[in-house]
């Protein structure tokens, strides 16, 4: 008998992490990385916010709060949802957490029993399958195409439902793709959704707030009323407001499933940090000036990646429409092999090839559900994008 639990041969490391890692590692002993392999904003956090954490802790508000979020945060939330999507929720109906991800893994161990299906739709964040094993559950995809802009079509997504889905998990604008479900597509979806009545619908929407051009953000419990009662819709601080690490990622949804989130949450890590909820409470209530100074910063460094890569022969990259994300096609450079020697079968060998031989970590296709494409994160400065475009047409001009 092993020492370790069967249910930990289900999960496998974040992708996303290891090539972070890996290349934080190399660029330790002395090498040139840039890392385009991180969802992190490049920005500090803003100054309002800072302030008010350390607002917090000189009143001393340093101590346990209750489990899921303290009142304040709960309201601000609340005004949030109210202001920003049209949704209406209690105070019993907001949860608050350590990080978007820890609400998503709530939810689905608060939820799924043994043989339990989520369907998920591709390509995907790296994280949602891995939960969904580790809580019992089967992980089944529905892939949006290149050609629709990787978004998922509702036939696709009725054929994947049966009697045992319990969650259907839905992020737009989307990592690793970038791609965005207008109002019109979401309607789509939630007809169907609509026919399933024994099936929830988990909404990630953290990056809500980085959407470009003619891109209008919605999410499904607004557009169709008649799922609010089984939508969580999840969110956070993190991306939109430079907070990656302050851990706070909160939702709306039944008072009885956030209920149920947290008696998980109280046997596990208990309340999120607390000087990090009062600096929430500035970034949902302040000003939100950072938001509306970071977007357009964003959508250049969208417009120079993507016309960067699609000058390099082998590489194709659509427009993302959100996030801060591309995924191209790198289906021109499969068979070939780098000047070291090393065959490119698949797109994490070009993923591996590339930070050796080039110094540049980016995240292989296969890890979101998806290949032969690779993830770039342009939540990098403009000169780190422009070297590493110029390394990654390097990188493809020496394949043979």
């Amino acid at each position: 008998m092993g020492i370790f639990a069967d249910r930990l041969s289900r999960a496998r490391p974040s992708a996303t992490m290891t090539m972070t890692a890996r290349a934080a590692a190399l660029k330790a002993g002395g090498r040139d990385v840039i890392s385009l392999s991180a969802g992190e904003p490049d920005f500090e956090t803003p100054t309002n916010v800072r302030a008010a954490a350390e607002a917090a802790i000189a009143a001393g508000k340093t101590r346990y709060t209750a489990v899921d979020g303290i009142a304040e945060l709960k309201s601000a939330i609340a005004r949030k949802f109210q202001q920003d999507n049209g949704l209406r929720y209690e105070p019993s109906e907001i949860s608050v957490a350590n990080g978007g991800k820890q609400i998503l893994f709530n939810a689905l161990l608060a939820t799924l029993n043994d043989g339990d299906e989520v369907v998920i739709a591709a390509p995907y964040w790296v994280s949602y399958p891995d939960m969904v094993h580790l809580a019992g559950g089967t992980p089944v995809f529905v892939s949006g195409r290149f050609d629709d802009g990787f978004r998922i079509s509702p036939e696709a997504l009725n054929s994947a439902i049966t009697s045992r889905t319990r969650w259907f998990i839905l992020n737009s604008p989307s990592n690793p793709t970038g791609a965005g479900y207008g109002k019109d597509d979401l309607a789509r979806l939630a007809s169907v959704l609509l026919r399933h009545p024994h099936v929830r619908v988990l909404s990630d929407d953290i990056y809500e707030h980085l959407s470009y051009g003619n891109f209008r953000f919605n999410t499904l419990a607004a557009v169709e009323p008649g799922l609010f009662d089984r939508t969580l819709t999840m969110n956070g601080v993190s991306k939109a407001y430079a907070m990656t690490g302050w851990r706070i990622g909160y939702a709306g949804g039944p008072a009885d499933l956030i209920a149920a989130m947290a008696k998980i949450q109280s046997q596990s890590t208990s309340n999120p940090c607390s000087v990090s909820q009062w600096a929430a409470v500035e970034a949902l209530s302040g000003p939100q000036d950072h938001i509306h100074a970071s977007r357009p910063i964003f959508q250049n460094r969208r417009d120079l990646v993507v016309e960067r890569l699609n000058r390099i022969p082998g590489i194709s990259c659509p427009v993302p429409d959100g996030a801060f994300y591309v995924f191209p096609s790198i289906a021109g450079c499969i068979g070939k092999t780098t000047p070291a020697g090393r065959v490119i079968d698949t797109d994490e060998d070009f993923a591996m090839g590339l930070l050796e031989e080039q110094n540049v970590a980016v995240v292989f296709g296969a890890a979101f559900g998806l290949s032969p494409h690779i993830r770039i994160s342009y939540a990098a400065s403009e000169e780190d994008l422009i070297q590493g475009c110029r390394r990654i047409k390097e990188f493809c001009e020496l394949l043979r």
